[in-house]
């Protein structure tokens, strides 16, 4: 599969990235190559290999899973414009 300079204008826009004309034939061979890599993968024999997370077997660091306030109440609320009891203030909308 090989991608012109029309197809690389097509996933650009579609990628939302603005590329001048005279950079599209680049953007073409970038594409083509990045494909040649994925071909190139296609060709490993991969029978009978489990999938594995990491190259090393390792379990996860892992935090205790305690409920906190983040003691961080009056850090949040220094940027409040109105802020009563602990709690932010804002004007009542219901009747």
């Amino acid at each position: 599969m090989s991608i012109d300079e029309k197809t690389a204008a097509h996933v650009a826009k579609l990628a939302r990235i603005r590329v001048d004309d005279a950079r599209l034939p680049e953007l073409a061979q970038e594409f083509n190559t990045i494909l040649g890599f994925i071909e190139q993968l296609s060709e490993v024999d991969v029978e009978g290999v489990e999938p594995m997370v990491s190259v090393e077997p390792m379990r996860l660091k892992r935090r205790a899973d305690l409920v906190t306030d983040g003691n961080q109440q009056a850090k949040v609320l220094s940027n409040a414009p109105d802020a009563r009891e602990g709690f932010f203030a804002v004007p009542k909308v219901v009747e």
